[in-house]
């Protein structure tokens, strides 16, 4: 009696596997030819032994076709890339480099930042740049701003808060300013090579060369004598110790991982500040030379990031908004405007009485430096923290979800 006349009942609910169905159950007579035990004796139930043979598990020997169809399979396991393009399934592997490649076709912003964001960073940097010349040509070569700098130098010392003076005569140490910017600064790049952000260190060195370069236009930038000052004409803008301090704090706003940059800012904002008030109290600089050092700074990390690529940004999968970096960001830009604005009017105010030194322009000129530098700090770190933000984590679909994995070494 064959298996015609005992049908086996399947259930219809159960799933089906149509791949391996390939390799144990032939669709037609002339895949291959059943085993020598699946026939049974009597001719006219030949057919039907064989279907019959079929349905009960026996299957027929491999041929050619099973066999690229499993090698076939086996490919697509081992390249989950292969739906990115037609050319993902090579029997001999894939490279690091042509992964990249094909990925960075299927989505350009896992490689680069939007084109938007390098305009933005370019303009917005230079820009700082033409206001840091602008505040050195106001504060230099013209009377009024001669005037104001010289009575912030030689008030300021007399008129600082009691309870600011430790903080202030501590910092003025000019070993505690290049040690305490050299642990910041250290902090940054160590991040950074722990999280493998090659382009993002060499990013680091040139934007630590050219600060050091701006250092230089000290004894380049003249200074001519309008009025009789007390303060040295020697030790003009810009000042060493605050491009220094402002410099270390942005390579750590810069090697930090996303969810630490909001609170670098912050840091990055006091550090700044501090130093740059300091160098004032201690009369080894004037607030345009301060104001100077602070716009050079943030002018060139912008253009800095402007050349942001590949290892510089974030890992894709994990580009995603910040609230820290939206309310900080936010916060320290709208904030500085705010600051500056009414540095401006107070300096307005007391412009009548710069010249003729008048007594009661002092308290307002003073105000007017220290608001006006806080303003500064935090607009410039405000404008630091969103380009980096934009340069670094792009929002894609790959840059979202992350790239899929790398196919596994044959």
């Amino acid at each position: 009696m064959s298996d015609v006349h005992n049908p086996i009942i399947r259930d219809s609910r159960k799933p089906a596997n149509m791949v391996d169905a390939l390799g144990s159950a032939p669709t037609s007579p002339s895949v291959g030819m059943p085993r020598a035990g699946a026939v049974n004796a009597g001719a006219g139930h030949a057919d039907g032994s064989r279907a019959g043979a079929a349905y009960a598990g026996e299957s027929y020997a491999d041929t050619p076709r099973i066999d690229a169809l499993r090698n076939l399979r086996a490919d697509n396991q081992q390249d989950p890339l292969a739906a990115l393009g037609p050319d993902r399934n090579t029997p001999t592997g894939l490279s690091a480099s042509s992964i990249d490649r094909s990925i960075t076709r299927v989505d350009p912003l896992i490689a680069r930042p939007r084109i938007s964001s390098s305009i933005l960073c370019v303009l917005f940097g230079l820009l700082l740049i033409a206001a840091a010349f602008g505040v050195w040509y106001g504060c230099v070569f013209t009377e009024s701003g001669q005037s104001y700098d010289e009575l912030i130098w030689k008030q300021l010392p007399d008129r600082a808060p009691a309870w600011s003076m430790g903080l202030m005569g501590a910092v003025a140490h000019s070993w505690l300013v290049i040690a305490v910017s050299c642990v910041l600064a250290i902090i940054g790049i160590v991040i950074a090579a722990l999280r493998r952000r090659w382009w993002l260190l060499g990013q680091m060195a040139v934007f630590a060369v050219l600060c050091l370069t701006a250092t230089r236009l000290k004894g380049l930038l003249p200074r001519p004598f309008i009025i009789n000052t007390e303060s040295p004409a020697a030790n003009s803008a810009p000042s060493g110790h605050t491009i220094l301090a402002a410099a270390a704090v942005v390579v750590l706003v810069l090697g930090v991982p996303r969810a630490a940059r909001a609170l670098a800012s912050v840091v990055a904002v006091a550090w700044s500040l501090t130093v740059g008030v300091s160098v004032m109290v201690g009369q080894w600089h004037r607030t345009g030379d301060v104001a100077m050092s602070l716009l050079l700074v943030a002018g060139i990390a912008l253009l800095t990031l402007t050349f942001t690529r590949a290892s510089g940004m974030d890992e894709p999968g994990r580009r995603v908004s910040s609230v820290s970096i939206q309310i900080v960001g936010t916060v320290l830009i709208t904030g500085g405007l705010l600051l500056l604005a009414y540095s401006a009017y107070v300096i307005w105010q007391v412009a009548p009485g710069l010249t003729i030194s008048a007594s009661w322009s002092v308290e307002g000129a003073i105000i007017s430096s220290i608001v006006g530098l806080s303003g500064l700090a935090a607009l410039t770190q405000g404008l630091i923290l969103t380009f980096r933000q934009l340069t670094a984590s792009p929002l894609s679909r790959l840059g979202l979800i992350g790239a899929p994995p790398a196919p596994p070494r044959r």
